[in-house]
């Protein structure tokens, strides 16, 4: 065999060994969470209004106009005066926008504040080697290892290193996470925070 074949051989031998090394660690494509950073300038930094959402919204000098509305199934709500208005997926201040333009028609000029009474439970889905795997709702705020607790735990056959959070907003992404990290109860694992949305895989 001449030298060159026998490197050829060596290269390959060590691209394959690279990817059986990344399948085998489960953490392909995934950001670690010590080196996630969260985009704190886009909107969904705030507060963003949900299904099942309790809202307190107030038109100044208006009674009749204000009132206190539950975000519908589909999404919307109903005000006098504007009728259905989609307030799902909208932050508060950016409905109250929206709310103030509708209501140029009959007013001079609005003035409107929208205020979340009583948020939705925050639902997460969990996948995967735990005992009790599904979807459940739980207190706004809550971390990985609470959510992991009340799904029972991992099962025996659970990788401790290959637990996942997939995120879809707002830009996908997959973030990585070690039993150890989540049970030292110090760090970026145990500051994380989980959102609507948020699926759990462990592997």
């Amino acid at each position: 065999m001449s030298r060159s074949a026998a490197a050829s051989i060596m290269c390959f031998a060590l691209v394959v060994t690279s990817l059986l090394t990344a399948c085998a660690s489960g953490t392909g494509g995934a950001i670690p969470v010590g080196q996630y950073k969260e985009d704190t300038a886009a909107p969904d930094a705030e507060y963003v209004i949900g299904v099942g959402d309790s809202l307190s919204v107030q038109v100044y000098d208006q009674p009749q106009m204000s009132g206190k509305v539950r975000v519908r199934t589909d999404g919307r709500i109903t005000l006098p005066f504007v009728n259905d208005v989609q307030a799902e997926g909208k932050t508060p201040l950016k409905l109250a926008a929206e709310l103030e333009a509708g209501l140029k028609t009959v007013v001079l000029t609005p003035r409107v504040t929208v205020v979340v009474d009583e948020s939705r439970p925050l639902t997460i889905s969990v996948l995967g080697e735990v005992a009790k795997p599904g979807t459940q709702t739980y207190e706004r705020g809550s971390g990985v290892a609470q959510v992991l607790a009340a799904a029972g735990g991992l099962t025996n056959f659970a990788h401790k290193d290959r637990i996942f959070v997939q995120r879809a907003s707002p830009s996908p992404v997959r973030i990585h996470f070690t039993y150890q990290e989540l049970t030292r109860n110090v760090g970026p694992a145990a500051l994380f925070r989980l959102k609507p949305g948020d699926v759990i895989i462990v592997e």
